[in-house]
């Protein structure tokens, strides 16, 4: 087999090329040449029987004549495809004065608007809006907040642990560890992000949002704490709902603190929403406990602060009157909608 060969090949292919006239003929064209069983392929299945010193020479040879084939292949079929799209647009009529085809607009989803009122009421309030990693280290999550290896309190967080001691974090309290490493007091952000949780009913998803807060300065008291939270309660529900803080226990504060609001269903006097009690528990808070200072070198003799964190769906079931969070991860169309 010879180079000859090669050339009375491309010469046969450029004649049967330019009498192809339709696309139909151009894959036929296509499976003589270059089909599995083509002529050019059964050149390359014979190299077996070239002489070993020509191989490379004749096999590069063919590969060159099989571009060049394919190249003018693909020109003649843009042409063709051209000429079928010409033809159908001088065949099909436009009547340009029809409405065009109306294409529905998108719109944020639920928590997100939300997550974006409660963050706006902040920053009226003075508030920053800081960001972190959703996946952790264990000191950053558990440890630096006071919560170390076999403390009670990680019965708390159903945590999602990955390779390397890492995890998905529970809270979004490991962005006030970083901050507070990073700058020196005064401070006053709140932190909205993802967290994730072991946990999966009609009140509680494994992946849900949070919206974290602190605040540290010189001459922070319980006051400051109950100001601020009332404030922002206000701004949520109405300045009509009272609000009330009962004592609870967080490894990361103390004093702490559970905040409730006023039912927004039945006013205070007991229904199936606040479960008979009149009050909605909305968030947890506290005066940030002086160990916490301890792991980023803030004095807790000269500086001290208060933190605090709720579930946006929280507010946001309560604000629309949604009984199951599932609802907002099921991306049901007929539901989104609705807001």
């Amino acid at each position: 087999m010879t180079s000859g060969k090669i050339e009375e090949i491309k010469l046969q292919a450029g004649k049967d090329l330019d009498c192809v006239k339709s696309l139909q003929e151009l894959e036929l064209f296509r499976i003589k040449y270059l089909g599995k069983n083509g002529l050019l392929t059964e050149l390359l299945k014979s190299l077996r029987n070239i002489d070993p010193s020509q191989r490379p020479a004749f096999g590069q040879a063919v590969n060159l004549a099989k571009k060049e084939i394919e190249s003018k292949l693909t020109e003649k079929k843009v042409e063709f495809e051209n000429q079928v799209l010409t033809k159908k647009l001088s065949e099909k009529e436009i009547d340009i004065t029809l409405p065009g085809k109306r294409i529905p607009r998108g719109k944020k989803h639920p928590i997100t608007v939300v997550m974006e009122d409660l963050v706006k009421i902040f920053r009226r309030l003075g508030f920053d809006i800081a960001e972190g990693p959703d996946v952790e280290t264990e000191y950053y999550n558990f440890e630096a907040l006071n919560i170390p290896k076999y403390h009670p309190s990680r019965d708390m967080w159903a945590t999602f642990w990955l390779e390397n001691g890492l995890l998905l974090r529970t809270h979004t309290s490991p962005v006030q560890i970083r901050i507070m490493e990073k700058k020196e007091p005064p401070l006053a952000f709140v932190v909205p992000g993802r967290v994730y949780r072991r946990d999966d009913d009609i009140t509680h998803s494994a992946v849900f949002h949070q919206l974290e807060g602190l605040m540290v300065d010189l001459d922070i008291t319980f006051g400051n704490l109950k100001g601020v939270l009332t404030a922002f309660l206000h701004a949520v529900f109405g300045k009509d709902k009272k609000v009330r803080f009962r004592p609870s226990y967080f490894p990361f504060t103390e004093p702490s603190a559970e905040v409730d609001v006023e039912c927004s269903s039945c006013n205070g006097k007991g229904c199936r929403l606040c479960k008979n009690t009149g009050w909605l528990e909305i968030l947890g808070a506290g005066m940030v406990d002086p160990n916490v200072f301890g792991y980023v070198d803030i004095d807790p003799e000269k500086y001290s602060g208060f933190a605090f964190g709720l579930g946006v769906e929280r507010i946001a079931m309560i604000k629309y009157g949604i009984d199951d969070i599932r609802l907002f991860y099921e991306n049901d169309l007929k539901f989104l909608r609705q807001f």
